[in-house]
């Protein structure tokens, strides 16, 4: 597969961690085209589109507005449209009898999201870079899974 670059959605409710995710992604050297929605709902309503460009990742802060962060993964995860769509849950906070959850529900990643700048840039580096790899290599992503 030759794939030039790796079309990205963020969802947060918070405008600043946008804004630092936009950042990190234009400093890699994968081409990343990315998409930002301010709450579940949006992204949901988003992906649901027919005419929606389904991302080859995903990332979903646990604690957004609107629809539950559970609720959005297994909706996606119950529509084979999304089958190749890996999911990364992140929060500054996540209980770890949570954390459990957030893999049952279908997520790929569950990420504990830094407050310093230069450790998140290194942690979605990682992610972007491994996930740069499985879509590349064609390795199954249904059992691709993460804590970062």
């Amino acid at each position: 597969m030759n794939k030039e670059f790796l079309n990205v959605i963020v969802a947060d409710s918070n405008e600043n961690t946008l804004i630092f995710f936009k950042n990190i992604f234009k400093e890699l050297k994968i081409c990343i085209k990315i998409q930002c929605f301010n709450n579940a709902d949006n992204l949901m309503k988003y992906l649901n589109n027919a005419d929606a460009v389904i991302p080859e990742i995903v990332f979903i802060e646990y604690h957004i507005s609107g629809k539950n962060c559970l609720e959005c993964i297994e909706e996606i995860k119950s529509n084979l449209k999304f089958m190749n769509m890996v999911t990364a849950v992140y929060s500054e906070q996540i209980p770890d009898n949570e954390i459990e959850d957030i893999f049952v529900k279908g997520a790929n990643i569950c990420m504990k999201k830094p407050e310093d700048y230069e450790k998140l840039k290194k942690v979605l580096t990682d992610v972007i870079t491994i996930n740069w790899q499985y879509h590349t290599s064609g390795l199954n992503k249904e059992n691709f899974i993460m804590k970062a």
